[in-house]
């Protein structure tokens, strides 16, 4: 819905402030939000034409915060084998679903190297506070073109000036990602030249998104790193150390998944890299152990109250602040209040305040909002999920933000924030940057680009 004036905003005074110095611009006398970004091969390549107008703002303090809660979050994910477990991974993995292929490699991986934090959390803010859907942990995020899109949006002299005038900036997610890759395969990295960094997927995968991985690879040069974007199909092992158009590789920047690898061609090729990787010939960026903590099924059972008396007073704080109620489909749960129901009938009975999730699935693929759903199709999918690999979420409404529209008026739409976060050090929290998806549907089941959001940058900080 389009107005005239701004609401009180729920959450953002800087998002306020600028959609009130736009209600004195007349599109900044002929220039436009987007013009830069709808320039841009590179952006254009990963979102057509849907970007906002404007962009997503984050107070200092309320970075922080979200920030140390998802570090906190992630963590604690880390832990579940040995708090929950008795120390098992292969455990851990089937409760979450993995099928037994998919444990093994799980299992296998995490005996190689290191693993350091390096995800994208995909939050809505309820005007409250941030809660969180889902924690994709894993290399194969997307977001490297999230500085492009901030770059783009500043070259609107409007936004400029605002940024400049309130102390305002942006972290480069992409740079994060190598340096987090960086310190994850530092015993691989060559100290005497730029390592060879090869962005793979399995062969299907690559022949869609190829294009983008290639931009991707070409990308690494500005960050001290020789990439080349390539297959698993197209790797060759002379001495066991993986190859790829006549350059040995030092690091493999895995953008395919667990899920991906079922078909026994796809396990044929990974064999061989999986075998350079345990001998110490290549790094594997991420391990695929990562995949395990990312899984839907995992934030489940963080929110479980069963599980209440594993974790100290601010790590229970932190986990109420954050989540929303999140629970394996099974015929016993507990319900929001800490009673136990039989869940079926929950799920019935709350039907428009819950939404149905495969654990291994990613890209909003296979989800049910059971406000969206009719009753009888709602029951038939709960019946079918029942003691398989989903998880009831209780629905969270993000609170509408004021952006301004195409004809220098303002619209109410509802954000989506894919934030980011990598490896930690002394003088870094771990915030790699984000980009926010937009929907002027306040009942979308998922705001997401398969669901026709719209894209935007996050800026962050202010005097």
């Amino acid at each position: 819905m389009t107005t005239t004036s701004l609401p009180k905003p729920p959450r953002s005074r800087l998002g306020h402030a600028y959609g009130e110095q736009l209600a004195q611009h007349a599109l900044a006398d002929g220039h436009h939000p987007t013009a830069a970004a709808r320039e841009s091969a590179t952006l254009t390549l990963a979102y057509q034409d849907r970007f906002l107008n404007g962009p997503a703002f984050l107070g200092e303090t309320e970075r922080r915060t979200v920030v140390e809660d998802l570090h906190t979050v992630y963590e604690l994910l880390r832990s579940l084998p040995e708090r929950v477990f008795g120390g098992s991974i292969t455990a851990l993995a089937a409760a979450v679903g993995m099928d037994p292929a998919q444990s093994a490699l799980i299992t296998r991986s995490a005996r190689t190297g290191a693993l350091l934090p390096l995800g994208r959390a995909d939050l809505y803010h309820d005007g409250a506070g941030f809660k969180l859907l889902e924690f994709n942990l894993t290399s194969a995020l997307g977001g490297f073109e999230n500085a492009d899109i901030n770059r783009a949006m500043l070259a609107y002299p409007p936004l400029e000036e605002f940024v400049r005038r309130h102390g305002l900036r942006y972290r480069d997610t992409l740079g994060r990602m190598v340096r987090t890759m960086k310190a994850e395969c530092a015993a691989n990295i060559p100290t005497d030249r730029a390592p060879v960094v090869a962005v793979v997927d399995t062969v299907d995968n690559f022949a869609v998104v190829g294009p983008r991985l290639r931009v991707f690879a070409a990308k690494l040069a500005d960050y001290g790193a020789e990439g080349i974007a390539c297959d698993l199909g197209e790797l060759t092992y002379p001495n066991g150390r993986p190859t790829v158009s006549g350059r040995a590789v030092d690091v493999i920047f895995r953008y395919f998944l667990p899920e991906d690898l079922s078909d026994p061609s796809s396990a044929a090729q990974l064999e061989p890299l999986l075998v350079a990787v345990e001998q110490g010939k290549v790094g594997l960026f991420s391990r695929l152990d990562a995949e395990l903590y990312g899984n839907k099924g995992t934030l489940a059972i963080l929110s479980d109250e069963q599980h209440r008396d594993l974790f100290d007073a601010a790590e229970l704080a932190c986990i109420d602040r954050l989540l929303p109620w999140t629970r394996y489909v099974r015929p016993r749960a507990t319900d929001p209040g800490g009673s136990q129901v039989d869940m079926l009938a929950h799920a019935l009975a709350h039907q428009h305040e819950l939404i149905l999730k495969p654990t291994l699935l990613h890209g909003g693929n296979g989800i049910t909002a059971g406000w969206e759903a009719d009753a009888a199709d709602w029951e038939s999918k709960v019946t079918s999920a029942m003691n398989g690999p989903f998880v009831l979420q209780h629905r969270v409404r993000p609170a509408a933000e004021p952006f301004p529209d195409s004809v220098g008026g303002l619209q109410e739409l509802f954000l989506n924030w894919g934030l980011y976060v990598g490896a930690r050090s002394a003088d870094d929290d771990g915030y790699a940057g984000g980009f926010v998806r937009a929907s002027a549907d306040p009942a979308v089941g998922v705001v997401s680009m398969g669901t026709g959001a719209t894209v935007g940058c996050v800026f962050h900080g202010g005097h």
